[in-house]
């Protein structure tokens, strides 16, 4: 008998005994050894599940890998003890987002499992939390793609929690170095410059447009001065980023939303009109996942540089309590 960690009402999420189900023949059963906590489940603790029926739960855990122990007789190329990363939006049943498994358990059932689709192999020397931490970079790798930035270009990233400091990783990777990084948090600012941000603003002391104008310098479009950035990306979710992004981008600057917006904003079309700038947004990894397998062995010092606590599994609930803090970057749980 194992656990699963499940939640049962607003900010009511606990570990329930669990017995895995026998996987059926297109299935397969991962023993996790390494799960991130991420912010859409302290969200979703928030509101009190997704999809949840009256009296049922919603599973928790998505950023999961493992080791294989049961394959169905009808999957093919995975054999038992090989180790993988689950892609969870790809698993029909969104593991970990409102479907009946969750990662945050012993023995996962991985339903309808393909090989380099739902299940990614990963190489033998590479850590379990390394791996786990695909699902996450994944999500900031697609950010990045959607930022169509090219190595010289000047990025901000506004928000240094796990997603917004994996984006400055990507986007120091790809040859992007001058990239500004904005939280209210100093621990997470400190992050930032070690994964190369060239500088880092917090906006409750730093006046952001100022400060850009200096980093970034300045352009014109028409009689207007604006910033000399050419992408910024939000990952922080903040009501006034938009308005603020809009009132100073440049001509033919990029915004892209990556974080959750639970309440309207409101958008100054006037402003954009005349910069003909590109207001977007990025949610997931539609083909993200394989490229940041490829590179985790390369990255491997700072990807593990993101994770700031390890808990064991039966101490989740108390990770779950650290990854609501400024001070947290990726909170991992080892199996």
């Amino acid at each position: 008998m194992g656990h699963m960690l499940n939640i049962h009402g607003v900010n009511d999420f606990r570990l329930d005994p669990y017995q895995s189900p026998a996987p059926g023949k297109s299935d397969v059963v991962v023993k996790v050894k390494a799960c991130g906590v991420c912010g859409s489940d302290l969200s979703y603790i928030k509101i009190g599940g997704i999809h949840r029926k009256p009296g049922g739960v919603t599973p928790l855990g998505h950023e999961a890998a493992g080791e294989v122990v049961a394959v169905g007789d009808a999957v093919k190329d995975v054999s038992v003890g090989q180790r993988v990363v689950i892609n969870p939006m790809k698993t029909p049943s969104y593991i970990g987002s409102g479907g009946p498994e969750g990662a945050f358990t012993e023995e996962l059932l991985v339903r309808d499992a393909r090989v380099g689709d739902s299940l990614l192999p990963i190489p033998d020397d590479l850590p379990f939390e390394i791996a786990a931490m695909t699902e996450p970079l994944a999500v900031a790798l697609h950010g990045v793609n959607r930022m169509q930035v090219k190595s010289g270009d000047k990025a901000v990233v506004f928000g240094c929690g796990p997603i917004g400091l994996g984006m400055v990783l990507w986007l120091v990777d790809r040859g992007v170095t001058d990239v500004v990084a904005l939280d209210l948090s100093p621990e997470r600012l400190e992050r930032a410059k070690a994964l190369g941000a060239r500088a880092v603003l917090n906006p409750a002391k730093d006046d952001v447009r100022a400060r850009l104008t200096e980093l970034h310098g300045t352009a014109r479009v028409f009689s207007r001065e604006c910033v000399g950035t050419d992408a910024y990306i939000d990952a922080a979710g903040a009501p006034n980023i938009v308005s603020d992004v809009i009132g100073m981008a440049k001509y033919h600057s990029r915004l892209v939303i990556t974080a959750a917006y639970m309440k309207p904003v409101e958008v100054n079309l006037g402003a954009m009109l005349t910069t003909e700038m590109t207001l977007t947004t990025a949610v997931g990894y539609p083909d993200e996942m394989p490229d940041v397998i490829a590179a985790l062995p390369r990255l491997r010092d700072k990807v593990a540089s993101l994770i700031s606590h390890r808990f064991p599994f039966e101490k989740v609930v108390e990770a779950f309590n650290v990854a609501g803090t400024p001070q947290s970057a990726k909170v991992m749980v080892d199996f």
